[in-house]
């Protein structure tokens, strides 16, 4: 079959490569010749304060955002390289070029995992596109995998008149599968159909096993991984990650942003994160992808729940779900002083392994069936 993913995968961020490249292998396995497809991005929902400034400046100003963050100016040079040449380096691993490929002729087109539904926000690198809702494809049958509707909810469709269209395109699909509780709540309140509920690719592709450009570390030194966005940890939470650290004799490595606290800014590949985290001691995050590295590389890790207030980022729905299905709610914390208890338990991996093994044939299932008929 001749499958596409839409995804996020132009997206310069770890998560989402991860994820893209898992599903792309799961599908290859069942001899699918896989492409990704792109969505043309439209204007964002929310037009309130929205930023109209051409992509150019908006990026000159990420940089000097950068700039501005409490961290060492090596920590922040490094990240601004990495961002601009993440595209260049790892995009082609997926085989994607700079040319962007919109709807292509398909047997099947698959939309997901990611936040691909999350159409309610101000990025306006993402916008309200329909296509993510499957508009305008030209393929033979239509489903999803692991879709998430992220912060979007039914009030926020509402509230921005967006249920009827988007419930008319969800309907067109021959089958819905998504990623948690939220988003199985919009497909079954806009479409009357059950969805299935699936985990992300990159706990379903089992990537320790079975992917070979994953690395192995031997660092001379212990360290802790703090896997978060810069501007997402604040100076109260650096300062306690910083002493916590000091007092167990480990270094902080800091992936996906920079940190005030940190000892290292890792500038890596996305297969080295993967090997960095499994050689770490101990990992904090509060990202759903920093999450699920942190589980199938096995660690003692602490999540830090981030609430969600008008249309400002929150974590609590999407974290709060993921981890119930792992069996992992006591891993999360409020405030980062609870994460010294949270990091002081061991956990135990072979109840959270035998959860897994169960999804990961579920899916297999799932997109084994889809692509045999």
């Amino acid at each position: 079959m001749k499958v596409g993913i839409m995804s996020m995968q132009r997206i310069a961020n770890y998560g989402s490569f991860l994820q893209a490249y898992a599903l792309k292998k799961m599908l290859e396995e069942y001899g699918c010749e896989v492409q990704f497809v792109d969505y043309h991005v439209g204007e964002p929902v929310i037009t309130g304060n929205i930023d109209n400034r051409n992509k150019i400046i908006r990026k000159l100003e990420k940089g000097v955002e950068t700039l501005c963050y409490q961290a060492p100016f090596s920590h922040k040079l490094a990240f601004i390289r990495y961002k601009k040449s993440f595209g260049r380096k790892y995009l082609p691993i997926l085989g994607i070029t700079d040319k962007m490929n919109y709807n292509p002729v398909l047997d099947c087109l698959v939309i997901g995992s990611d936040e691909v539904f999350n159409c309610t926000q101000r990025n306006r690198n993402v916008g309200y596109s329909t296509e993510l809702f499957g508009k305008n494809n030209r393929a033979g049958k239509l489903i999803t995998y692991a879709a998430s509707f992220g912060n979007t909810t039914l009030k926020k469709l509402d509230m921005y008149e967006k249920k009827d269209e988007i419930g008319n395109l969800l309907k067109k699909f021959d089958s819905i599968s998504v990623r948690d509780a939220n988003s199985g709540k919009i497909v079954e309140n806009l479409t009357g159909r059950d969805s299935v509920y699936h985990f992300d690719p990159v706990l379903i592709y089992d990537y320790f096993h079975c992917c070979d450009k994953i690395p192995k570390l031997h660092t001379l030194e212990k360290y802790l991984v703090l896997y978060a966005y810069s501007g997402r940890i604040s100076a109260e939470e650096a300062n306690w990650i910083s002493a916590y650290a000091d007092r167990k004799g480990l270094k902080v490595y800091s992936i996906g942003g920079v940190q005030k606290c940190a000892d290292r800014f890792l500038n890596i590949s996305p297969f080295e994160v993967l090997a960095y985290i499994q050689n770490a001691e101990e990992v904090i995050t509060d990202t759903f992808h920093g999450t699920i590295f942190s589980v199938i590389a096995k660690k003692r890790f602490a999540v830090l729940i981030r609430k969600s207030r008008d249309d400002s980022y929150g974590n609590e729905e999407k974290l709060g779900d993921l981890l119930k299905r792992l069996g992992l709610e006591a891993q999360t914390a409020e405030r980062i002083g609870q994460a010294k208890a949270i990091l002081g338990k061991a956990i135990d991996y072979n109840r959270v392994d035998e959860i897994i093994k169960t999804e990961r044939r579920r899916s297999r299932e799932y997109l084994q069936k889809i692509m045999e008929i």
